[in-house]
């Protein structure tokens, strides 16, 4: 038996809204450990004067607790 904790976090990108899931990921994974599984709630971006400016992703991640 296992148990998850999940929680929610928004990535942000110049470049693609792929890029910007990977980010948020990747930064999740300096602090949190076991992450298991992510799931991609929200896109949205930020509208400039020339096109997208910002890609941004809301996704909730997952890690496992550790029993003792």
């Amino acid at each position: 038996m296992s148990t998850y904790k999940l929680i929610e976090l928004v990535g942000t990108s110049k470049v693609s809204y792929e890029d910007a899931i990977n980010n948020a990921v990747k930064d999740a994974q300096k602090t949190l450990h076991d992450l298991k599984w992510l799931e991609v709630v929200e896109l949205r971006g930020h509208i400039g004067e020339e096109g997208i400016s910002e890609y941004q992703a809301k996704v909730k991640v997952a890690f496992k607790i550790v029993r003792e």
